[in-house]
């Protein structure tokens, strides 16, 4: 087996690894990036988001973004434990360091560190402005890349080959080295069919969650997950291997590993993100023909993911969205339709559900009954209106108008996993903990193998999350191993 040397190793190049990478470059290491796919698509998944960031401003997190992360940091914690994390984190029993929860400590730190983060990613000439997002209404401000997520992968992936960082492509870790004292230094790896050993002084893992492996889905989300279909091309190469191999060494979980984030896309499509955002203004029916959710509880932005995940629990995991000619006169409609894919067009229900093979029958008095409880009233799209229908089940909570105006339109929608919830737990250093709560000597994690996510996603955080913390974990790593 070939073995070479480097004082910090990254697993993966997204956004977590390539500001791990530049971080530790910056204070002197010598880094090694090790990537699954060929160099023509590295970035993983970053390179294919446009990269939404929960911030009001360029220095500022939203006002929600502490609060929101701490609602849906854990499952139900024994109190007698939880208040324990309101005191110092060294006085804290390793019962409560090792807990798969958010800790206060650290959920502090990633929104402290966002500005500043955002300030380095600008002095290696990454630009931000609140660009338009395809959500017609939100809740919550974006801050956006200038070129999505690509443009991070490519100005992180120019400063670290201006310093000198080796990349090594179509190459897997499969396992941590550690020497007789537990300290992990060095990964070995599959490279084109060869076995190779990396050596180091630390290792930060980058290289996401398991959304590409289906093995790890069913056995942890279930056997309902065939249907899930993860977000882009860049996800199929998070196949879980990064978490496996810590949890190997002792590495502590954290996030729910029964979740994921979910999206609502087009099936038919083969384009990154091929999302469906224009469902409030229809409604949703399964493949029986039947509404089964409140499709407009509130901004699209704030409830599209548990929307979908509605979706997601109907048969075969599909449902179709239907629409009337009302949702061609929203302005800048189409910002809400991702999917390359043209809409299944008819000009009677009855036409549609033969389109659909969906009972027409079924189809029609879901329709009728739907109709029937609509409220006459001013739709106004851009807005919660607060047009609701009334003796519904389930109710339509905005934007109820009645479907009654040809041509009608229909969008087939799936959940597709964007990531998985669950994986590592780690400090506020991005150093990750063992089940006592203490740090590993030489191992971080940084992005989506992070587990930090329960029930609902805070929207617009994991790309600045992987950034964040792949910044920490690089200066830490090159600082302890120098």
């Amino acid at each position: 087996m070939a073995k070479r040397k480097a004082k910090v190793i990254v697993v993966g190049c997204g956004i977590g690894g390539m500001a791990a990478a530049v971080a530790a470059l910056e204070q002197g290491a010598s880094v090694t990036i090790l990537e699954r796919a060929p160099e023509d698509e590295r970035g993983g998944q970053t390179r294919y988001t446009e990269a939404y960031l929960r911030m009001k401003s360029e220095d500022e997190v939203t006002d929600d973004f502490e609060a929101h992360l701490a609602e849906n940091s854990g499952g139900y914690v024994d109190p007698s434990l939880a208040h324990l994390t309101s005191g110092p984190r060294n006085d804290w029993p390793a019962v409560v360091r090792s807990l798969s929860l958010n800790d206060p400590e650290l959920i502090s730190t990633f929104a402290d560190s966002a500005g500043p983060t955002i300030k380095w990613l600008k002095s290696h000439g990454v630009r931000f402005d609140f660009l338009p997002t395809q959500f017609l209404t939100k809740s919550q401000p974006r801050l956006l890349p200038v070129g999505g997520g690509l443009a991070l992968v490519e100005a992180l992936g120019a400063a670290v080959a201006r310093k000198g960082a080796r990349f090594v492509y179509e190459t897997a870790a499969t396992d941590l080295v550690r020497n007789k004292d537990g300290k992990v230094t060095g990964v070995c790896a599959t490279s084109r069919g060869r076995l190779v050993q990396f050596n180091g002084d630390a290792v930060v893992l980058a290289c996401g969650g398991f959304q590409g492996n289906a093995a790890m889905q069913t056995q942890y989300i279930g056997p309902r997950s065939v249907y899930l279909r993860p977000i882009c091309r860049g996800a199929y190469y998070n196949k879980g291997e990064g978490i496996q191999m810590a949890f190997a060494v002792g590495a502590a979980p954290c996030g729910d590993f029964g979740s994921y984030h979910a999206e609502p896309i087009d099936p038919r499509s083969g384009v990154a993100e091929p999302s469906v955002f224009i469902f409030p203004y229809g409604i949703l029916v399964n493949l029986e023909g039947r509404r089964f959710t409140d499709e407009a509880p509130g901004t699209v932005d704030a409830y599209y993911e548990r929307v979908t995940r509605q979706i997601y629990n109907q048969t075969a995991g599909m449902a179709y969205v239907i629409l009337d000619a009302r949702h061609l006169q929203i302005p800048n409609y189409k910002l809400g339709l991702r999917t390359d894919q043209p809409p299944i067009a008819a000009d009677s229900i009855v036409d549609l559900a033969r389109k659909l093979r969906v009972d027409a029958p079924t189809l029609e008095r879901t329709v009728a009954e739907y109709n029937a409880a609509c409220q006459t009233g001013e739709c106004r799209p851009l807005v919660l209106d607060g047009l609701a229908t009334t003796g519904l089940a389930p109710p339509k909570s905005n934007w109820a108008h009645a479907l009654d105006r040809a041509p009608y339109h229909a969008y087939p929608i799936i959940s597709s996993n964007v990531f998985t919830f669950g994986g590592l737990k780690v400090d506020s250093q991005a150093r990750v903990l063992n089940k006592e709560g203490d740090s590993i000597p030489g191992l971080y994690a940084a992005g989506e193998i992070i587990g930090m996510y329960y029930g609902n996603y805070t929207g617009a955080t994991s790309v600045l999350k992987g950034a964040v913390f792949g910044r920490l974990a690089g200066v830490d790593a090159a600082t302890r191993a120098s």
